[in-house]
């Protein structure tokens, strides 16, 4: 089965991991009136077909319709937005942030009409958003009906020559563990409230899965069981209702944000079968080598189409279910015992992007049980910056339960690359940071997880061994309290991402 528009198989977003100097730019810093021009180099240097554009928790050029015409008007007309290469809002959630910044995405969405109509172009260059924290259907629909509302006052107050889009199409994203699990749910009850409340039903439908958020809530085991049910639960919603799914996956470079790389993209397509579209951050484009990180775009986009889904039956399901609080508990109290230092190493993370205040999935920070902590970038780089991969928090104790519980087999046959995610993690963890960090009991896990991988853990090469002294240096350096934002600096380039 196939829609009538062209999916793209691969996005690119403005996360702000990357350690390195943007092989465009100047300095590792974008300003915000240099993303118009990162968006052509991906589109036209690249092959990536589609863009995130971020509103939600940063600043953001509203002009960037006008600018990308304007600058580059021959590479579009022959490859029009909206039909060929996508620019798709991330809009702000009503009902965790404040309206306005919402009205104003609305707003260019439907000023491109205008300027496209003017132009010769596509009619419709915007259509299509992101709805971070999504939680219910209810969620989708009142983001359609709020967006319905603005379009016939538009089309009532401006001009009505011109058609506007009366409806928008929305990407729902799916940030923590209990609605990813739950997405298959939320998917069928939109279906029913669209028919009912708009009477209109999708033909087909983006989901999105987070990989960053719910490894900082709950850890990676836990998180990658809940995508793999979910890629399963959406093939089963397709075959349900004809409703054609293309799932959508973000995921970081390092392990403990999904591990995305130029190097690990086949891997990370065997595990997660049936996506359909990767979102690559900035440390996979700006961290690698150019022509790497080009084969690998050119790969991805071969692969994706001969990718299709599990489908697990209900009783994997109980069996995740079983499985998550064995691991989410034990990482969680890992977590409060290093917030005070994680919090401390976060405030010297460098910029990549102009932010506004942020409202996360638990206010201006993210929330584990009690602790509030950075975002999920700013936590990783915290923690390697320390030798103290958040990969390992809690994993012992999880493995123990799931030992005794025969699990094991369950979680590795969902979780293909799980030991080498640990092993490329555990290359960048320094033991005697956990001494000096007075996380001793967590030595003792280490040395359970290496029984279990069947090899010791630390820095191999002489660029992993590098990065554990300049580790060191960085646990010193804050102890005494001192500065330490050089290491910190050049520790996130040896690693190939800030976090």
């Amino acid at each position: 089965m196939k829609v009538a528009r062209k999916i793209p198989t691969v996005m690119f977003s403005q996360h702000p991991d990357h350690a390195s100097k943007p092989y465009w730019h100047i300095k590792p810093f974008i300003e915000t009136h240099y993303e118009v021009e990162e968006c052509f180099r991906m589109f036209s240097e690249f092959g990536i077909e589609e863009m995130m554009w971020d509103w939600e928790g940063k600043l953001v050029d509203e002009s960037v319709i006008e600018r990308l015409w304007k600058d580059y008007f021959e590479f579009f007309r022959r490859k029009p937005l909206g039909e060929e290469v996508f620019l798709t809002f991330r809009v702000p959630n009503p009902r965790v942030e404040s309206g306005y910044r919402l009205g104003r995405a609305f707003m260019v969405i439907l000023s491109a009409s205008q300027l496209a109509h003017k132009a010769g172009l596509p009619k419709y260059p915007l259509f299509e958003v992101i709805l971070p924290m999504t939680e219910t259907a209810g969620d989708i629909l009142s983001l359609q009906k709020s967006f319905q509302k603005i379009s016939q006052a538009t089309q009532e107050s401006f001009n009505g020559s011109i058609r506007y889009k009366k409806q928008i199409e929305v990407i729902p994203l799916f940030e923590s563990i209990g609605t990813i699990l739950r997405s298959g749910k939320i998917l069928r009850e939109y279906v029913k409230l669209a028919k009912t409340q708009l009477a209109w039903e999708p033909y087909y439908l983006r989901p999105f899965c987070a990989r960053s958020d719910p490894a900082l809530n709950s850890g990676i085991v836990t998180t990658t069981l809940a995508v793999k049910w979910a890629l399963s639960e959406f093939a089963k919603f397709t075959a349900e209702t004809g409703i054609i799914t293309y799932p959508i996956i973000a995921a970081g470079s390092l392990p403990f944000r999904g591990g995305l790389t130029p190097e690990t993209a086949y891997q990370f397509l065997q595990d997660f079968s049936g996506v359909k579209t990767l979102v690559l951050q900035s440390a996979f484009r700006y961290d690698y080598p150019i022509e790497k990180v080009k084969s690998s775009i050119r790969k991805i986009k071969e692969q994706i189409p001969k990718s299709f889904p599990e489908i697990l039956p209900t009783e994997t399901y109980k069996k995740i279910r079983e499985v998550i609080p064995w691991f989410e508990i034990p990482y969680r109290e890992m977590v409060e015992k290093i917030t005070p230092a994680i919090r401390e190493i976060s405030r010297s993370i460098p910029a990549r992007r102009e932010r506004s205040q942020h409202i996360g999935l638990f206010g201006y920070s993210r929330q584990v049980g009690k602790t509030s902590l950075p975002r999920a970038i700013g936590f990783t780089a915290s923690c390697y910056s320390l030798g103290i991969p958040p990969e390992f928090f809690g994993l012992a104790a999880g493995f123990k339960k799931s030992m005794r519980r025969n699990r094991v087999e369950m979680i590795e046959n969902l979780y293909p690359s799980l030991k080498s995610a640990l092993e490329r993690a555990g290359r960048y963890l320094r033991k005697e940071s956990l001494k000096q960090l007075g996380l001793k009991e967590m030595a003792g896990e280490i040395k359970d997880i290496e029984e279990y991988l069947g090899r010791e853990l630390g820095a191999k090469t002489d660029a992993e061994k590098n990065h554990a002294e300049l580790a060191g240096k960085i646990v010193t350096l804050f102890l005494k309290g001192k500065n330490f934002q050089s290491e910190l600096e050049e520790a996130a380039l040896l690693r190939r991402s800030l976090g």
